[in-house]
């Protein structure tokens, strides 16, 4: 173990992580949200795939999925096909402070869905996490505006909160799979490109208009939001014996992207958003001081 390297690994998946709200709403100017999944997937696919030929594991990647094709199928059209496509349209809707906040309730959704679907017990403490944390979206919803419940965008707010439950979902099916992560996730964005790709030839999308601009900030998405953050944030856990010390360092990364939004593309940070977003992490921190950190792969938007 070696506690200052897993340091260095886990600030530097935060603090890219902390950038991808503000590189999503760039890359929303010119591409849609379908052309997003796409290219940021193809992007993701090829770094993963020099990670694993650099250390060794390529053989690993024909190996898993003949073992279980229909499952690593199955986990490709949930992430990173219909999350992010929902996540991103949701960004299209609302201010990407909003929509990167309401995401972070993510973990909330994890433990209603675990009860539910691995017959995990929901506790007290559960209960009221889980309070404080939708308290705060319906604050950050709304704008404060609580008594009139004058929503920015319901859509927005529905997809958002949908991309929580799909979040959820991809790693309550990952529980089980004892298989190496970083394959697991190659192998989710080698499947569900060529469904991409299918899209967008029904959909007829053409590319000429993207300029250079467009292509830079969806290659950083694909890079930093799918792909080399995740080695990152693994290779952290793997070399420290402190998870929860690393794990809790996401808790800083949607207050550094909110000052990243606000610098660099002028948006306006409500203080019902920075209220809510408290309410959300507040909850978080709740309900995760009475048991261990969760598996080492589940990582926060």
């Amino acid at each position: 173990m070696d506690e200052r390297r897993a340091l260095v690994f886990g600030v530097s998946a935060v603090l890219l992580w902390s950038t991808v709200a503000t590189a999503f709403k760039i890359t929303l100017q010119q591409l849609t949200p379908l052309q997003m999944v796409t290219a940021a997937s193809v992007v993701s696919s090829a770094a993963l795939l020099i990670i694993c030929a650099a250390t060794g594991r390529m053989k690993q990647v024909s190996e898993q999925f003949l073992a279980s094709p229909l499952y690593y199928l199955l986990m490709g059209l949930i992430n990173p096909l219909a999350y992010y496509l929902i996540l991103f349209k949701a960004y299209s809707l609302l201010p990407a402070s909003q929509a990167q906040a309401i995401n972070y309730s993510w973990a909330i959704t994890l433990t209603v869905m675990a009860a539910v679907f691995l017959g995990q017990r929901i506790t007290k403490q559960d209960w009221i996490a889980a309070l404080m944390s939708y308290a705060g979206v319906v604050v950050i919803a709304t704008q404060g505006q609580l008594l009139n419940l004058h929503v920015t965008s319901v859509a927005g707010v529905g997809l958002a909160l949908l991309s929580t439950l799909l979040w959820a979902g991809y790693w309550i099916l990952n529980t089980k799979n004892t298989a190496d992560p970083i394959v697991s996730v190659l192998l989710g964005f080698l499947v569900a490109v060529p469904m991409c790709v299918m899209l967008c030839l029904y959909q007829g999308v053409t590319w000429q208009s993207i300029t250079w601009q467009g292509w830079t900030a969806v290659t950083y998405v694909g890079l930093f939001e799918m792909g080399i953050t995740f080695v990152l944030w693994l290779s952290a856990l793997k070399n420290t014996r402190n998870t929860a010390k690393i794990s809790n360092l996401i808790f800083i990364s949607p207050f550094i992207s909110l000052i990243l939004l606000a610098t660099i593309i002028g948006e306006t940070i409500h203080i019902s958003t920075l209220f809510g977003l408290a309410m959300i992490i507040g909850g978080l921190v709740f309900q995760q001081t009475k048991r261990p950190q969760r598996s080492a792969t589940e990582t926060t938007h």
